[in-house]
């Protein structure tokens, strides 16, 4: 088990590596995301100072490492356009569709996403998946709503667990959807965002990732 999360952390470095190299000197405004292979990259900008200017974050916890690395934190309100966006995934598949949230961090993810012209999403290799589903997908929901939500989910086929240690960085609530094979993402993502009471859901099918990074043994692969 140890060796398998030293295997894990080297692979996480190895693509945070990858990303960085992307990255122009002396760039404007980088927007990060949010989780450990993102920290990976986090700690990579932090030994390269000067790589860029400030950054737009999807969470309060990645603001605070990016502070801690000196790097300037704006808010997406202050800027006129995102050049590039760097990201993780809980699954990603061979169209560049993701499964994002397990750090709960997804509405700001998705309005990064949406923000940036250049989506990249770093993962290692056990995140790519030939269908969607198997990690539980994230739906942030207002509180109020959250049994409304979770008995609409559960009329679809899914398992709703309400992430009850959770209370994202926008004040709401996560139900966690087991038991899905999601065949069709977009669809299933325009579905849901139909629902009232869904804040944001978990699915980056309708804007996909640009770039995928994938850290494997044999070297990061390009998607």
């Amino acid at each position: 088990m140890g060796a398998d999360k030293t295997d894990a952390q080297a692979l996480k470095r190895q693509v945070a590596q990858a990303a960085l190299a992307l990255l122009e000197d002396d760039a404007a405004t980088l927007g990060v995301g949010t989780g450990s292979t993102v920290n990976a990259f986090i700690d990579a900008l932090a030994s390269c100072p000067g790589r860029v200017r400030s950054a737009v974050s999807s969470s309060q916890a990645s603001s605070a490492r990016l502070a801690a690395a000196g790097i300037a934190v704006r808010d997406l309100n202050e800027i006129d356009s995102l050049p590039l966006y760097i990201d993780g995934a809980d699954e990603a598949n061979a169209a560049r569709q993701l499964i994002k949230g397990g750090g709960g961090a997804l509405t700001r993810e998705k309005i990064l996403a949406a923000a940036a012209r250049r989506f990249v999403c770093i993962i290692d290799a056990s995140k790519l998946v030939p269908v969607l589903g198997a990690f539980p997908l994230p739906i942030e929901v207002i509180p109020m709503a959250r049994n409304l939500i979770a008995r609409e989910l559960s009329a679809r086929g899914g398992r709703p667990v309400w992430r009850r240690e959770c209370v994202t960085d926008n004040g709401n609530h996560i139900l966690d959807v087991h038991g899905w094979r999601i065949e069709d993402p977009p669809a299933l993502e325009r579905e849901l965002n139909q629902l009232p009471g869904i804040v944001s859901v978990g699915l980056f099918a309708a804007r996909p990732a640009d770039l995928l990074l994938i850290g494997t043994a044999a070297g990061v692969e390009r998607r």
